[in-house]
């Protein structure tokens, strides 16, 4: 159980040490963490569904027989007075149930991942990406969809809703300079003029695998994600 709901979030506005890290970030609200509790698993009832500015989805307080509230993530079927239901084995699911928060996955607004099948102490399951990844038969997890799945269909109304955000403006490697970007410089609007893009750093951009080979979890992918079909 989570002892403390919420508390004041840092901004570090992309830097570590003081260094900048992360570009375009800085500025905006301030706002207060939720402490949300990904396992909670007890008899609760839903006292209230609430937005939460650090995440895609929605959030629901919910308040246990002994009066402890907490934060969980809410999904599409959650509603007010209702109670929620309780996490499942993956063993104890049907094949094909549609499932979310597992084993740290599928948290982000409007996800659901499917359950294809149980065998030899592993499930799988398909995850939204397109990839299917073996995990322990006997790890938790929710039934459904993960609230807000219109979230990526929200259009910013103007370029305030950003800084309100944290994020500051940014400027495209073709309209600096030649010593500020490998794809600057130049007359008018000319191409980049590299055989692939690059990062201000000159390292490769857009298309370059960056997951690790060695990685551990690179044992229980069946079938990696699906490509993005170019329309």
């Amino acid at each position: 159980m989570v002892k403390r709901l919420r508390q004041l979030k840092k901004q570090k506005a992309g830097r570590s040490r003081g260094k900048i890290t992360v570009r375009h970030r800085g500025g905006g609200h301030k706002r207060l963490y939720r402490f949300i509790d990904f396992n909670y698993n007890q008899k609760a009832k839903i006292l209230a569904i609430e937005y939460d500015p650090n995440r895609s989805a929605n959030i629901a307080l919910v308040q246990d027989k002994s009066g402890k509230k907490s934060y969980v993530l809410a999904s599409t079927d959650m509603k007010v007075g209702e109670a929620i239901k309780p996490r499942l084995k993956l063993q104890d699911l049907s094949v094909g149930a549609n499932i979310y928060n597992v084993a740290g996955m599928i948290k982000s607004a409007g996800a659901t991942a499917v359950l294809q099948a149980i065998e030899a102490g592993y499930a799988q399951i398909k995850l939204p990406s397109g990839e299917i990844r073996l995990v322990k038969e006997n790890e938790l997890a929710n039934i459904g969809q993960v609230s807000n799945p219109e979230h990526n269909t929200k259009r910013l109304r103007k370029a305030g809703q950003n800084r309100w955000r944290g994020i500051r403006p940014t400027v495209r490697g073709s309209a600096m300079a030649a010593g500020d970007h490998p794809h600057g410089g130049g007359e008018g609007r000319s191409p980049i003029g590299l055989k692939h893009p690059k990062t201000p750093w000159g390292k490769p951009a857009l298309g370059k695998k960056t997951r690790q080979k060695s990685k551990l979890s690179n044992k229980f992918i069946i079938k990696s994600r699906k490509k993005k079909q170019k329309s």
